[in-house]
């Protein structure tokens, strides 16, 4: 592994900035290329063979850009996708991992909402999680069905989005839960609306600086760290209409 070359990153859309943003915190001197798959956004919507076979070409493109390792900064694809590419490609992979654990074990009231997309939801990864981490907790999972397509509009501030926050968090708080697990890389985006629809007392859970560690440690295990705090680059790319992406990244 070149520690001189870059870190993929790939997601359905622009959800995955959310995890690039905590990458770069991390790993100041390395280089990343990130891709969108805007054109096929959300992935929740499609079928796992659809997940794997766009994860796949997501990560071709990615290695024919010389990159020492992939990031799947995408749920769904995570739990659909990533045992798949590591059976198929030798390049190493860093998926996100649901905060059910962190979660679970600051829960005082033993009761945790996770809020994913379905196919999030049906993964086997997502599920052994809860299992193995959460086996004294209720958790209450809801599906954030239209949210991710509101942010991919650049509508994630929008009454619309909030009309669907009010709808999925409500049964959530009647229930009683004090952590919401963001089971999306997109939903870090709507942080700031749930906060004003969540209680005082209840924890947000964004995975982004738990995978950024599990970079490094993955890097540093294969000897690809790079440590020459030289000129660093990002490049960006999508599948689909970048309008959203460039007005994103000129904040």
């Amino acid at each position: 592994m070149k520690g001189d070359s870059s870190i993929g990153v790939f997601d359905s859309g622009i959800g995955g900035l959310t995890v690039l943003r905590a990458l770069r915190e991390e790993l100041p001197n390395e280089s990343f290329i990130y891709l969108a798959d805007s054109a096929n956004a959300p992935y929740g919507r499609l079928s796992p063979e659809k997940i794997i076979d766009l994860a796949s070409l997501n990560t071709k493109f990615l290695l024919d850009k010389g990159v020492k390792l992939v990031v799947v900064a995408c749920n769904t694809a995570t739990g659909i996708a990533i045992n798949h590419l590591r059976q198929t490609f030798t390049i190493p992979f860093v998926g996100m991992e649901p905060a059910v654990k962190p979660a679970a074990a600051a829960s005082i009231t033993k009761k945790i909402g996770v809020l994913a997309t379905a196919r999030t939801f049906e993964a086997d990864h997502f599920n052994k999680t809860v299992n193995r981490f959460a086996g004294d907790v209720e958790v209450i999972l809801r599906v954030g069905d239209g949210l991710v397509e509101l942010i991919e509009e650049g509508k994630a501030d929008s009454p619309e989005a909030e009309k669907l926050l009010k709808l999925y968090l409500k049964p959530m708080i009647e229930a009683g839960i004090d952590q919401l697990v963001l089971g999306c890389t997109h939903y870090p985006f709507l942080t700031p609306i749930m906060r004003n629809i969540l209680p005082e007392r209840v924890v947000i859970h964004d995975p982004a600086p738990a995978v950024a560690r599990q970079t490094r440690r993955i890097l540093e295990q294969n000897g690809g760290l790079n440590n020459s705090k030289g000129n660093t680059s990002n490049e960006y790319y999508s599948s689909g209409d970048r309008t959203i992406l460039d007005k994103i990244l000129n904040i």
